[in-house]
């Protein structure tokens, strides 16, 4: 019951935010881009207007919402329903991934300390609930706490992850109006597109922020005892 009080809220936001984001797409992927434009053509003219056309590639990859930059390639993977759609999402979307790009070769420090922090953040993901569980088992506080702190580099990558991705949609907002590839009718659409999109980031840290919260009232609880 406790954990519940803990995680319910936090999960009824995630659960709104993937149906917002998945509803939200699919709506503008029905809308057609004013100037027709692929989101592979949009990738192609900003970079190439930020310097950046002979640096990064532009590849597709399967699936839907897949799409990513990746800073070690410098490769923006960009999803089949984004890659050759020219509707308002797949423009939205493009332009985010090249927001990445972007803060990559300005060495934006949240994405550099986010960078930094993931093979941290992916060995506490993995680690540290089995290290609270054997924890709880033997009762022992030492093995909580060095599980809660682990638990406090996943929820890290998660805060540092939030203004890198808002920061993210603004540049691609600004970048699409700025090199004329939507009107100003269509700004505030590719703003509801990228909106619903962050919704997911921000409930993915509430949700490690609920769990942090109920894994230090299991390690305070044991030191009551």
């Amino acid at each position: 019951m406790g954990y519940l009080f803990f995680i319910l809220p936090a999960l009824l936001i995630s659960m709104y935010a993937q149906y917002k984001v998945k509803s939200t797409f699919t709506k503008y992927s029905q809308v057609r881009s004013a100037y027709g434009r692929t989101g592979a053509d949009v990738a192609a003219n900003l970079l190439r207007l930020n310097g950046l056309g002979n640096k990064v590639g532009i590849e597709p990859i399967r699936g839907e919402l897949t799409d990513n930059y990746d800073p070690r390639s410098q490769v923006l993977h960009l999803s089949e329903s984004v890659y050759g759609n020219n509707s308002i999402a797949a423009i939205g979307v493009a332009a985010h991934e090249v927001g990445h790009a972007i803060q990559h070769n300005q060495q934006y420090a949240p994405m550099q300390l986010r960078h930094a922090i993931v093979p941290v953040a992916n060995f506490a993901s993995a680690a540290s609930f089995p290290i609270l569980l054997v924890g709880m088992l033997i009762n022992s506080l030492n093995l909580i706490l060095f599980g809660v702190i682990l638990f406090s580099a996943v929820v890290l990558f998660h805060v540092v992850t939030l203004p890198v991705e808002f920061n993210a949609s603004n540049r691609a907002v600004l970048q699409l109006s700025q090199a004329g590839l939507i009107s100003n009718e269509e700004v505030p659409l590719v703003k509801k597109v990228l909106g619903a999109a962050a919704m997911t980031y921000l409930a993915a840290t509430l949700m490690a922020i609920a769990n942090l919260l109920y894994y230090v009232m299991i390690f305070m609880g044991g030191r009551d005892e």
